[in-house]
């Protein structure tokens, strides 16, 4: 019995000496969510693409990639990323414009990374989130109810993109990113509900 009692009291003390924690996410606020997640120093992967890798949340499913656009599924709810993996490589920070008409409009630099959260109310009551960071974006058009979900998700995976600068300086060099551009424009026209909608259908046929 006192030895049991001597490893219990080992145990409080190596637990106290280590410090161990919970950190508990305050899931009702978008900042908090973007905060907290994106400021931890998290370097897990689950899924690897061509010069890049990150972490894909339990629940999310992996559905496929074209180029380094990629779509994923969870709860009902698509998620479209993209790896900007040439801005990454030439250090081309994203441009932020403030838009007091939307729904959410932040930008932010976390962990000496910059980026912004745009969530854009549709007319059919739905929300287009447009979330920017570490070189990534990810697209989402969802319920209000469901808007905190992905954001946590689109956090875990924005925040854990890793790049391998020798594979993606070889592609480059190799001329891989000749179409890059076109991919990317999908995003960039002046409408988001309309680009991100297109989107989906071009996905679609593709996939077909």
């Amino acid at each position: 019995m006192k030895k049991y009692i001597k490893y219990l009291g080992l145990l409080f003390i190596i637990l106290m000496a280590t410090g161990c924690t919970i950190v508990r996410i305050d899931t009702s606020s978008i900042d908090t969510i973007v905060d907290v997640v994106l400021s931890k120093d998290n370097t897990l992967y689950n899924q690897v693409g061509k010069g890049y890798k990150y972490y894909i949340p339990r629940g999310v499913n992996y559905i496929d990639t074209v180029d380094f656009n990629e779509k994923l599924y969870s709860n009902g709810n698509y998620y479209y990323l993209y790896i900007d993996a040439v801005s990454y490589y030439n250090g081309t920070e994203p441009v932020y414009a403030y838009d007091p008409s939307l729904y959410y409009s932040r930008e932010f630099v976390i962990n000496d990374k910059n980026g912004y959260l745009k969530i854009k109310k549709t007319n059919d009551d739905k929300y287009l989130v447009n979330f920017v960071y570490n070189y990534a974006r990810i697209q989402a058009l969802v319920t209000q109810t469901d808007l905190n979900e992905v954001i946590l998700n689109s956090s875990y995976m924005l925040s854990t993109v890793k790049f391998n600068n020798d594979v993606i300086k070889l592609m480059l060099d190799e001329e891989y990113f000749t179409n890059k551009e076109e991919s990317y424009t999908v995003f960039e026209k002046k409408d988001e509900s309309n680009n991100f909608l297109e989107y989906i259908d071009e996905f679609e046929e593709i996939n077909e």
